[in-house]
């Protein structure tokens, strides 16, 4: 009996999404990837080789498993063909084996354009975006006036759509944020050049979907961001421009409802945050100056806490379960991946946020707007550290009581199983203690 399984990230990104989806294609024919752009970044370490991927789907390194890349990714074509060139170099061969949606659609180059002066304009309220133009992509999606994969098949009218866009586009950047427009030849040039890659590529990724599924096969559905990222479910405006919850893989993919058998969600065993917006737990660091909170500093540090897409420093703090709990019940989890158990090996003491104190209130709920969030102080439990290495454990009855206990109450506060257990950044150093695909 196959199965289609959803992995998504619990909390603001970040969690180790890639590394899980790595490990657990040694059983699906397929991994899809169903929203988000190259903002994301997935660091995968198998046998100390690192290897970081932002667009393409994890499973690229296992040589027998087809790629997908579905109609709810916005496609930067530069940044998958440096993705692409780079894996070959490394001796992954990914051209025949990666497939785009015609639905996708394509980041141009005065969507990069916009995105960053955008962030310029806004200052010291600036959202905190990758810059690599995400947002101004969907925007023109949902306006109707974007140019997607499909349009590729067609030069004469791709240019004739181009042509009237750009004029938009152009306009605005000249009159509003008072930057220099952007030469339509070239970018005609520049895109037509790199549809020569990708348009071998294009294929009906739902009619593919839905072919694997009639044909009893397992289909892995990978996530980007995290679900406290989401568009609409997100600290709003501190969020990215998808729908990152586990339901954008119905809708980023073309598959049914009914179709999806479990829900993977991956939680770090504390939290971090990239950019602004308000985070209850942060212990605040900051590394250009080293000032800030010891144990903030310590997981900074020790979790390599910097973003693979674009090297900024991770804000860190305690584990939120009132912030995981809501993310759960978005995404319908049915277990739950732990990862970067490790990282909290030399601490004394570990602390887990069971409520938030506002407005002289104790609430168990996220509150409704990113003000109120910000104002939220973080009521604790505390449990003791273990003080010993867990990395590569290959038993959870090996692991030291402290730690079994730490993970034993996030199962008991979520009312989840943890069925996956990461001790270390390598593929090999993770405890399967429920497959997500078997029965």
């Amino acid at each position: 009996m196959s199965k289609n399984v959803v992995i998504i990230g619990t909390q603001w990104g970040d969690e180790g999404k890639g590394k899980v989806v790595d490990l657990i294609t040694d059983k699906v024919s397929s991994v899809v990837r169903f929203q988000g752009g190259h903002n994301a970044g997935h660091t995968l370490v198998i046998d100390g080789n690192k290897t970081v991927l932002h667009l393409i789907p994890s499973g690229i390194l296992r040589k027998e498993v087809e790629c997908l890349i579905g109609h709810g990714v916005v496609l930067s074509m530069s940044a998958l063909i440096k993705e692409l060139r780079e894996l070959s170099i490394s001796g992954v061969e990914a051209y025949s084996r990666l497939k785009i949606s015609p639905g996708c659609p394509l980041i141009m180059p005065y969507h990069v354009a916009l995105d960053k002066a955008r962030e310029l304009k806004r200052g010291k309220v600036a959202i905190g975006t990758t810059g690599n133009g995400i947002g101004p992509a969907y925007e023109d999606k949902v306006a109707r006036r974007g140019l997607r994969v499909g349009d590729l098949l067609n030069a004469d009218i791709f240019a004739e759509k181009l042509k009237e866009v750009m004029e938009y586009h152009n306009f605005v950047l000249t009159n509003y944020y008072g930057i220099e427009e952007l030469n339509y030849n070239k970018v005609l040039e520049e895109i037509l050049e790199q549809a020569q890659t990708v348009i071998p590529m294009i294929i009906d990724v739902t009619q593919q979907i839905h072919q694997h599924i009639a044909n009893n096969k397992n289909i892995l559905f990978e996530g980007a961001q995290g679900a406290l990222l989401d568009i609409d479910q997100g600290t709003y405006p501190f969020v990215t421009s998808s729908n990152t919850t586990s339901g954008a893989a119905v809708t980023g993919s073309g598959v049914g409802v009914r179709n999806i058998d479990y829900v993977l969600g991956i939680v770090k065993s504390y939290t971090t945050r990239v950019g602004g917006g308000p985070f209850p737990t942060e212990l605040v660091y900051d590394i250009k100056t080293d000032k800030g909170d010891a144990t903030g500093k310590m997981l900074g540090t020790i979790g390599h806490e910097f973003g693979a897409t674009t090297g900024r420093q991770r804000r860190c703090g305690w584990l939120d379960m009132v912030t995981l709990k809501r993310s759960f019940n978005l995404n319908s989890v049915t277990g739950i991946c732990l990862t970067k158990l490790d990282v909290l090996d030399s601490l004394d003491s570990i602390k887990i946020c069971v409520a938030y104190e506002l407005n002289g209130k104790e609430v168990i709920t996220p509150p409704y707007s990113a003000q109120d969030y910000a104002k939220a102080k973080p009521v604790y439990i505390e449990m003791t550290g273990w003080n010993t290495s867990t990395i590569g454990i290959e038993s959870f009855d090996s692991l030291p009581q402290q730690a079994q206990d730490y993970i034993r109450k996030i199962e008991e506060l979520s009312n989840l199983p943890i069925d996956i257990l990461s001790t270390g950044p390598d593929r090999n150093e993770t405890l399967i203690l429920n497959h997500p695909f078997d029965e």
